[in-house]
């Protein structure tokens, strides 16, 4: 299972997330159409930040039955239309209609690092 990762939208920063070592964390909010924000100090990689699940909220902005419906949505080919989420550095970011760019690195794989060292490490230790 991969991780659910971004670039926030007014920096284009790639969304660390706690369980690689390479680059820190920093706080990333995120915006709905609506004007309401979600706080996350230490993001896990799995698209919730500050208790509400990205897809999950892209569900309510457009009307779908769940995440799972919009992740489908999201990753549809051909493009199906619809809003997201915003993700930024930003507390006083304004809701704009402009989709997420994925991050390549999934908030993860960063040059340099060895891929998954730390995530073994914990499954073993489990």
């Amino acid at each position: 299972m991969g991780f659910f990762t971004w670039k926030t939208q007014d920096t284009r920063k790639s969304i660390c997330n706690k369980y690689q070592t390479k680059k820190p964390t920093f706080t990333v909010y995120m915006t709905d159409n609506q004007g309401n924000r979600w706080r996350e100090d230490n993001y896990d990689g799995y698209g919730e930040f500050g208790g509400k699940d990205f897809y999950g909220l892209m569900a309510e902005m457009n009307g779908l039955k769940d995440r799972d419906e919009a992740i489908s949505v999201a990753f549809a080919n051909p493009p199906v239309d619809h809003i997201q989420p915003n993700l930024t550095e930003r507390a006083n970011h304004k809701w704009r209609d402009i989709k997420q760019k994925d991050c390549d690195s999934q908030g993860f794989m960063y040059r340099g690092r060895p891929v998954y060292d730390n995530l073994v490490k914990d499954e073993v230790a489990a």
